[in-house]
């Protein structure tokens, strides 16, 4: 990997975009690494938990590399943002071990959407985030959108995006784009703090509601009948039977070895 670093501890596997000098700005290899990285990790039941972050202390993802598609044309264009739909951005949504984007530094354009991606999202107090693409004569391809505009509601995503311009974290906190702000020394402590947490459940549950929860958002899928299905699912599981003969037993539940 050229563009990527990857670190496992126990069950966390922290992955870091890792090219400092453009700001870690997303260009087509990247985005096929991370695509290799997080399916092999989402197919690895010794991976629980991954947190995703920017290598260096300015920027988590600053964007997209313009000079690769500044000269494309219109069905180039579609070609571009579709390809990173499937591959990377719409993948991580649906992937069902848990992405916990740690937002350290500008997170712009693609960088944001990549975090609104992201499954949980917490952030450092000096970060600032944003989609300006307009700026540039186009507009957010990889979901910003359609993603700003759940989190954060139309009309705050409308001003956004047509502004162009950026808000800091503690902004982003309030207006539920992202969930935690901390110093930045303190940002991956919190997140792996968080990946804890969330590594005393049931991995099969787990998947299963963020399942249920995403399909709400998407066209033609009713997620109630959604979240009826995943519920039922569970039953058939041993983690289901180890969760709750554990309640009964009055001890602390074991899903992983």
């Amino acid at each position: 990997m050229n563009n990527i670093l990857t670190e496992q501890d126990g069950h966390i596997l922290t992955i870091t975009i890792n090219r400092p000098n453009q700001l870690n700005a997303l260009n087509k290899e990247t985005i096929s690494e991370l695509n290799q990285a997080l399916s092999a990790a989402n197919n690895d039941s010794n991976v629980g938990v991954v947190i995703l972050t920017g290598s260096g202390e300015k920027a988590f993802v600053a964007g997209a590399d313009i000079k690769e598609f500044a000269d494309f044309s219109v069905e180039k264009g579609k070609e571009l943002s579709a390809v990173g739909h499937d591959l990377l951005f719409n993948f991580i949504e649906k992937m069902t071990t848990p992405v916990i984007a740690a937002v350290n530094g500008f997170a712009l354009g693609g960088g944001l959407e990549l975090a609104m991606c992201a499954h949980i999202r917490v952030a450092s107090d000096n970060s600032r985030l944003g989609l300006p693409e307009v700026s540039l004569g186009v507009i957010p391809g990889y979901g910003g959108t359609q993603r700003l505009a759940q989190l954060v509601g139309r009309g705050k995503a409308m001003e956004m995006v047509t502004t162009a311009g950026m808000i800091s974290a503690e902004d982003a906190k309030f207006w539920g784009l992202v969930n935690h702000v901390v110093p930045q020394a303190e940002l991956m402590d919190l997140a792996n703090k968080i990946a804890g947490k969330i590594l005393k459940n049931s991995p099969n549950a787990i998947g299963a509601a963020i399942t249920a929860i995403n399909a709400n958002y998407v066209d033609g899928v009713n997620g109630m009948q959604t979240e009826i299905e995943e519920f039922g699912k569970c039953f058939g599981t041993p983690e289901f039977i180890e969760g709750t003969t554990a309640f009964v037993e009055k001890r602390k539940a074991e899903f992983r070895k």
